[in-house]
């Protein structure tokens, strides 16, 4: 699963060496992004691992309770009537790859609206 919030992008995932332990994979393009994570919803997670990997250089692993906790915090914390503003109040890089993500997923709309 791909989730955009408003501390970061994320790719959640759960690998093979994750079943046994019901364990999820989140992975990160910004180290920035993965501890803002780890420190606001996921402490209960494995230590940062950086680099060696495949697109995204840095992930943590976490019980799948936790991960699903996390994803309940984040929803409960929602206060901004704009994502992407809210977004930009505290990274404005962010934002705007965000908007840019936003612009080409609109090819998915089947009404042919753009709004």
């Amino acid at each position: 699963m791909w989730i955009q919030t408003t501390i970061g992008f994320f790719s959640i995932v759960q690998k093979p060496e994750d079943v046994a332990g019901d364990t999820l994979t989140i992975r990160a393009r910004s180290r920035d992004h993965i501890e803002a994570l780890k420190l606001a919803y996921l402490q209960e997670s494995g230590p940062i691992q950086v680099g060696g990997f495949t697109d995204y250089p840095y992930r943590i692993v976490a019980p799948r309770h936790a991960v699903e906790d996390a994803m309940t915090m984040i929803v409960a914390a929602i206060d901004y009537r704009n994502f992407k503003d809210a977004v930009g109040e505290h990274d404005p890089l962010a934002e705007e790859v965000y908007h840019e993500v936003w612009e080409v997923l609109q090819k998915l709309t089947d009404d042919g609206s753009k709004g």
